[in-house]
């Protein structure tokens, strides 16, 4: 499949989502909002402490390939699976959707992952993830043929953890280069700035077009204080800079300018899960189609706040349906 505006690749898991009290995060030792690696082991032991979980399809770029297509864009995936019960239903929940994925099931090796998501009630979402299968990706799983014509390539800096997975990375800028695409990175998570900063900034200076980063992130990433400190630090180190600032919107700078993005607000925020990817989607699809930057911010604030009022990381039913309007088609 060609022509496609957003090519994303990232870790492919299954999302259990429970609403607990705090006293949940306290016995076992978890820090509200961080993002935590565990073995299966302890996913099983988890997942008895998780009331009434419900289960979907998730992973952070693979969200932002789902709510590009929810906008009316399209978009590919890049990502393993297991050819068990969870793989089969994360693959149908992108194909029902119209998102290209052709990685083939893994039939060997560790089973699909999945993200275990405390939500309190707060709002703040802790994850917990088994990586699983999505650790095995390779670079043999990189296709050619998904990238030919398309516009932008979405990395996701969680993959930068797996050997096998960083050389995929490197796979696909070198192929995405190639077509011409623009080169998009998330830095996905304080730890993964923290384990790779040099690296990071190595692929931000020589080969990253557009870079998404919370003000945590870029905060760790160039030691600054606040996260207007950290984006104008990082502004001009990329063509297009996203520095999300939670509650209080983004901001996005080019080389030449800056822009406040202010939020989309709603009431009340039942979860802040993939508010973040939701916004990388209305960005992207937006800078893919070639409007303006204010533009491209404020359909990233819209399509953050749909994922704010549903529990899960995309937008469900009423949640989802102003998704198409953001934008204008085509």
């Amino acid at each position: 499949m060609s022509g496609l505006d957003v090519v994303c690749m990232g870790n492919a898991l299954v999302d259990v989502l429970s609403q607990v009290d705090d006293g949940v995060l306290t016995r076992h030792g978890l820090a509200k909002g961080s993002m935590t690696l565990i073995d299966l082991d302890q996913a099983d032991q988890l997942a008895l402490d998780m009331p009434n979980p419900v289960t979907s399809a998730g992973g952070s770029s693979a969200n932002t390939a789902a709510v590009i297509a929810m906008m009316g864009g399209t978009s590919g995936y890049i990502g393993r699976v297991f050819d068990d019960d969870l793989g089969r239903a994360f693959a149908n929940a992108l194909g029902d959707l119209g998102v290209a994925f052709d990685t083939e099931y893994a039939t060997s090796g560790p089973r699909t992952g999945r993200s275990l998501v405390l939500v309190t009630p707060d709002a703040q979402r802790t994850m917990n993830t088994y990586l699983g299968a999505a650790s095995a990706l390779h670079p043999s799983d990189v296709e050619d043929s998904l990238m030919q014509d398309a516009s932008i390539l979405y990395l996701e800096g969680y993959l930068w953890d797996q050997p096998d997975a960083k050389d995929a990375i490197r796979k696909a800028i070198e192929l995405a280069t190639g077509h011409g695409l623009r080169i998009s990175l998330t830095l996905s998570d304080g730890f993964c700035v923290e384990g790779h900063r040099s690296e990071f900034v190595d692929l931000i200076d020589n080969h990253v077009d557009i870079l998404f980063a919370n003000e945590a992130e870029a905060m760790t990433l160039t030691g600054a204080e606040s996260g207007l400190e950290a984006a104008e630090v990082l502004q001009g180190r990329c063509d297009v800079v996203a520095v999300t600032l939670g509650e209080h919107g983004s901001l996005l700078s080019t080389p030449d300018e800056m822009h406040k993005i202010e939020p989309t607000a709603v009431s009340p925020v039942v979860d802040t899960t993939g508010a973040g990817d939701c916004y990388a989607a209305g960005v992207l699809l937006g800078l893919a189609r070639n409007l303006p930057l204010p533009v491209c911010g404020a359909a990233g604030s819209q399509a953050a706040s749909a994922a704010l009022i549903n529990v899960g990381a995309r937008p469900q039913g009423a949640a989802a349906e102003p998704l198409r309007t953001i934008l204008p088609v085509g």
